[in-house]
């Protein structure tokens, strides 16, 4: 008797304190002026970094990660409002924070520039690599690692790095910079190869742009002055359709249609 009376007793407790369904949590709504002004906060911090006001624009994301701890965006953009102000030890930390919360490569990506640019190249192709592994078809994120190689003196790695970003933006500058370390190491026989490479890619740039304008010519709304033509012809088509073949119609008006002058008050007539 006392078994059963545990085990119902058990059983109550667990129907009031582990329920078979869980509570729904409750998505709080923001209210319509938190989203006003967050959107207005936002204005400002981009507007001051364009016009290059980084306190204002500081004040302001410090500001939206207040009300929002976790706006993974907000701490991006922190990173790289320190980053311009060589605040690098801030803007590492605002960028790791913003991938925590958010595994975005854009952030590792501004990790990496940041040691590229401190000198610790091999934490650079670290970060260049894991955001390469998140988004592989963007040419920055290749170029970057190139250059971090190059640092360290792996420029066989720095080429392929080329290599893989000319294969997603084939443009002249990539195989300039592929030329230049050719050079450097003294491969006469590669280098040859790629100024190769460069002047086919001019002729196809130039061929592209020429296609290109021929284009915008053709879809090109005709001026003012051709639609002026285009008026005249059609008022002149318009006149002639109109102009009367009878021969009455050149008939001289008759007297009751002509002026009469009258001679003035004061001239004598001759």
């Amino acid at each position: 008797m006392i078994a059963v009376l545990a085990i119902l007793l058990f059983v109550v407790y667990l129907c009031f304190f582990f329920p078979l369904e869980p509570k729904e949590k409750k998505v709080e709504e923001k209210s319509p002026k938190y989203t006003a002004q967050m959107k207005k906060l936002w204005q400002v911090a981009q507007t001051s970094m364009k016009e290059r006001k980084p306190f204002k624009a500081e004040k302001a994301l410090l500001t939206i990660l207040k009300f929002d701890e976790k706006n993974a965006a907000a701490y991006n953009r922190l990173g790289i409002l320190y980053a311009k102000g060589q605040k690098y030890d801030e803007a590492v930390e605002c960028f790791e924070i913003a991938q925590s919360l958010d595994n975005n490569p854009a952030s590792i990506h501004n990790v990496g520039l940041i040691y590229l640019e401190t000198g610790a190249y091999e934490k650079a192709a670290m970060a260049f690599r894991q955001a390469i592994a998140l988004e592989g078809d963007v040419p920055s994120r290749h170029i970057a690692l190139a250059k971090a190689e190059e640092k360290m003196g792996n420029m066989k790695k720095s080429i392929q790095a080329l290599e893989s970003a000319y294969e997603l933006d084939p443009k002249v500058s990539i195989l300039r910079q592929i030329l230049a370390i050719y050079e450097e190491t003294g491969d006469t026989e590669a280098a040859t190869v790629t100024a190769a490479r460069i002047e086919e890619q001019i002729t196809k740039d130039n061929a592209a742009k020429k296609r290109k304008a021929a284009k915008a010519i053709e879809k090109r709304p005709l001026g003012h002055a051709a639609i002026r033509n285009v008026r005249k012809t059609a008022s002149k088509n318009v006149s002639v359709a109109k102009k009367p073949t009878s021969d009455k119609a050149s008939v001289a008006p008759s007297h009751t249609n002509r002026r009469i002058i009258k001679p003035h008050a004061g001239r004598k007539r001759i």
